[in-house]
């Protein structure tokens, strides 16, 4: 007994900085993968643009130095106006949506929670659908909607807020409840919007809209989107420790001097906010904070101040691929990216089931 103690202290010593190295290797590879995603992704299209092209194209931008050929100009409309603002676009709000899951799945201990789970996504659906279906969108454009959008995710959260009540003790099952229940009910308001709307251009606008896209995407959504990107990242990577001790359980976050009740408001608050942002300019986008977790967990282990920055640009990088072969795959239609995520995602999930049946 005496010698196999210190034989097992050394192995666990040893095998410490080694998952260490490994999610730092795993983070640097995510982010140098990230702007060759993203050039990739802006070259993709009915117009090709070679890497090459595209790094011109971006460095004139940024310099304000003239395309000399009619070639190099078309490459710079094609970039600046379309291509470069929904990647950009596309890497935040998946971003947003994975780390988001990361969060919540810790808060309340359900491997199945997603960033839909206070029913942030039907409150925007709701918001959306009344601008469409009212004419605002018409006379106003894209911003209206996504405007209505993130009032109605907002306000979805504070009736969850008050159902769940200002008591001290939040219990994740109230959380998860009260959030299934606002779901539904906002779901049921916005199909009953559909159903009563007499516009057949706004019953299209509506359900492509629910089904999720980046086509509407513009410079202008970007600093909002990117903003609760950086501010949710920050305020989860610091959070990291008690989260880490509210995964282990309600008890072992209090003997560690965590409330755990308090966190798990203020992470559906964070998160909420971060998920009204991303879902008020890109529509409903499933499977993505979902699965991408899960397998950020892979890759870096259970610690949050590492899996959700890995889980961010696992997502980020995801959905910028998901959405280039949605406007490539069937064009020049486009597929709607809620519902190729989904195609995605479900073998993904299903992998990572049969992986953990197995395991056990």
């Amino acid at each position: 007994m005496t010698v196999e103690a210190p034989a097992r202290d050394v192995k666990s010593t040893t095998r410490a900085p080694r998952r260490r190295a490994r999610a730092t290797l795993a983070i640097i590879l995510l982010g140098a993968a990230v702007p060759l995603v993203l050039v990739a992704g802006i070259g993709v299209g009915q117009v090709v643009l070679s890497p090459a092209d595209v790094v011109d194209a971006l460095a004139r931008g940024a310099t304000g130095h003239p395309a000399g050929t009619d070639a190099a100009r078309l490459a710079d409309t094609v970039v600046w106006q379309l291509r470069a603002p929904r990647a950009l676009l596309g890497f935040c709000v998946g971003a947003i949506l994975a780390l988001s899951g990361a969060a919540l799945q810790a808060v309340v201990r359900n491997d199945l929670a997603d960033p839909y789970l206070l029913g942030i996504t039907s409150g925007a659906s709701l918001g959306a659908a009344a601008a469409i279906a009212l004419g605002v969108g018409a006379v106003a454009g894209a911003l209206s909607t996504s405007g209505a959008a993130f009032v109605g995710a907002l306000l979805a959260l504070a009736i969850v807020l008050a159902l769940v009540g200002p008591r001290r003790r939040l219990g994740s099952g109230r959380l998860v409840l009260a959030g299934l229940a606002v779901g539904y009910a906002l779901s049921a308001v916005t199909n009953l919007v559909v159903v009563l709307s007499d516009n057949r251009d706004a019953i299209r606008a509506i359900t492509f809209w629910m089904l999720g896209s980046l086509g509407q995407a513009s410079w202008g959504d970007l600093p909002v989107v990117a903003l609760a990107l950086v501010g949710s990242l920050g305020v989860l990577v610091v959070w990291g420790r008690r989260l880490d001790a509210i995964g282990l359980g309600d008890d072992v976050a209090r003997s560690l001097g965590s409330d755990p009740d308090r966190l798990r408001r203020d992470v559906a608050i964070v998160t909420a906010v971060a998920i009204a942002a991303a879902v008020a300019v890109s529509g409903s986008i499933g499977f993505v904070g979902l699965v991408v977790p899960h397998l950020a967990r892979g890759l870096v282990g259970a610690t949050h101040r590492l899996l959700v920055p890995t889980s961010a640009l696992l997502g980020g990088i995801l959905l910028v691929a998901a959405d280039t072969l949605a406007r490539t795959v069937l064009a020049p239609r486009e597929i709607p990216l809620g519902i190729l995520t989904a195609l995605l995602g479900t073998p993904l999930l299903l992998l990572l089931i049969a992986r953990r049946t197995r395991d056990a």
